[in-house]
Parts: structure tokens; sequence; C-alpha cells
């Protein structure tokens, strides 16, 4: 895609990828949730996805499956659902999940993950535990976040430990974790590189699909535009830093009509990360 502008390359991201794609369960390998794979392919890169408080993993189905067809490993564990989550706990859920993908032959065997290749993302309670995750976990090599919520351990004190590329989705309209506390904070405090897009006209639950009773105690309702701009930006964002892919690269250096860069340190399209020491 070498000459093709932000939006030409968010059109093209926006569509669903060449591979077809398989959904498995994570509970045949004793993990509740979902996971989405292409229909084939060894060294895979993999990524273990949080989903925000109270929503059902089933609320990102079309971002998992939208990052299997281009050819990422894609799994939610479905753990931490009830009113009393630990984001502490669902960290330790993401790492494990990378576990299982690097240690189980995915489909009928023919699905393989590199265990350089890795990363972590998650939706509001959810992305701060994938910063928590990233922060504990070496293999992690890149970290996205939607719409990411302060956490108990604290998501903030834990970016200043993340080395790794970081790609951070604020929603202008949160009024559940309002950008200035929490996702804009979080990327200042990031020591890796790092850039955070501001989407102005989204809600918290903007990102999560279809409908859900959470609704009525959450801020927002599911929004076609902002889950657009997830997956093209998730996708770009991942196949350049965990394989390297610059086609992309329009899309993650320049600004977005709808998702403008509001800060940025450092190259996140620079290369491959290195492994941390």
């Amino acid at each position: 895609m070498s000459g093709y502008s932000a939006k030409q390359v968010l059109d093209q991201l926006g569509r669903p990828g060449e591979h077809p794609v398989l959904r498995g369960d994570l509970a045949l390998v004793g993990l509740p949730g979902l996971v989405y794979t292409p229909a084939s392919g060894l060294g895979l890169p993999a990524v273990a996805f949080g989903h925000g408080w109270l929503q059902p993993v089933e609320r990102y189905r079309a971002l998992l499956r939208h990052l299997a067809s281009w050819g990422v490993v894609a799994a939610a564990p479905g753990t931490q659902r009830g009113p009393l989550m630990s984001s502490r706990l669902l960290a330790g859920n993401l790492r494990t999940t990378l576990d299982v993908c690097t240690g189980v032959r995915l489909g009928e065997g023919d699905i393989s993950v590199d265990p350089e290749r890795l990363a972590v993302a998650g939706h509001s309670m959810g992305g701060g535990a994938a910063v928590l995750a990233a922060a504990e976990d070496e293999r992690v090599r890149a970290v996205v976040t939607l719409a990411a919520t302060e956490t108990r351990p604290s998501a903030l004190d834990a970016a200043r430990r993340v080395r790794v590329p970081g790609l951070h989705l604020a929603a202008g309209e949160d009024r559940i974790a309002p950008p200035v506390g929490h996702a804009e904070a979080i990327a200042e405090a990031w020591t890796g590189p790092v850039q955070l897009r501001t989407l102005p006209k989204t809600s918290h639950l903007g990102f999560a699909e279809g409908r859900h009773w959470s609704e009525l105690l959450l801020d927002g309702r599911g929004e076609r535009t902002a889950q657009k701009f997830a997956r093209a930006l998730t996708t770009a964002f991942l196949l350049r830093v965990l394989k390297g892919d610059r086609r992309w690269d329009a899309l993650l250096e320049d600004d977005v009509k709808g998702a403008p860069l509001t800060y940025r340190r450092g190259a996140t399209t620079g290369g491959s990360v290195p492994a941390r020491r």
C-alpha cells in the first residue's frame, strides 16, 4: 500500500482480510472464552483481548474475527464478568490465554503461534488489564487499548514499566473514563513508543458491539464508526509491530479524520520490537 493515503488504508483495513476464519472455544483447554484463527498458518502472531466491565466477550466478536481474517490469532478470555471484576486477575487470564495460544496446536493442528509475536489488548477495564499484563510479561511485544480505564492495581503505574509500542484509542465523549485521567494519562506515562488517538464523538461503550443490558448502567452504546476505526487501526498496528508489515504505515503515521493523533512519543512504526531486558 506504499503511496496510499491514510484514508485509503483505513478503507482497506476496515474490510475483512483474505484469510478464511475459524472460531473456537477456549473452554476446551480449560479457560472460558473465544478464539478466532486463520484457517491455517504456522508461526502466526497472536493477541489476547480483555473485555470491559460487565461486558461479555461476544461484544468483541467482529473485532476478533477481523483480526483473524488478516492473519492474527485473536483470543478473549470470558472471565471476570461480575460487578466486582478484578483487573489483576483478568491480566493473569490474558497471560494464560497467551500460554494457550503458544502451547496448543489450534484448529486441526495446522495452526501455530510464534511466541515472539505476542500482543495484549482490551477495552475499558480490560484495556487497563492489558497494560498490567504487558508490564509483567516479557513475551508481550505490543499493546492496544480502547477507552482504557485506570485500574487497581494501577494501569498508570504499570505503563511506566512497559517498553514495547502502545496504541491507545480514547473516546472523546467518555463519561465513564474521561481520556484526561485514563487513556491520556496512561499514554503519557508509557515508557516505550506510544501514540494516542482520540475519537471525538465516541462514548465509553462505542467500541463494544451490539446491545447489552449494561448500557442501562454505563454511558453510551456500540457505534459502528468507532468499531471500524478500532478494527483498522488495531490491525495496522499489530501487523506492523508483530510482523514488520509496512504497507499500512500511512494510517499509523498520519492524522485521520475522526481519529486524530493527540499524543505521540517515539516511532511506533519504527521497526520490530527488541526483546526486553
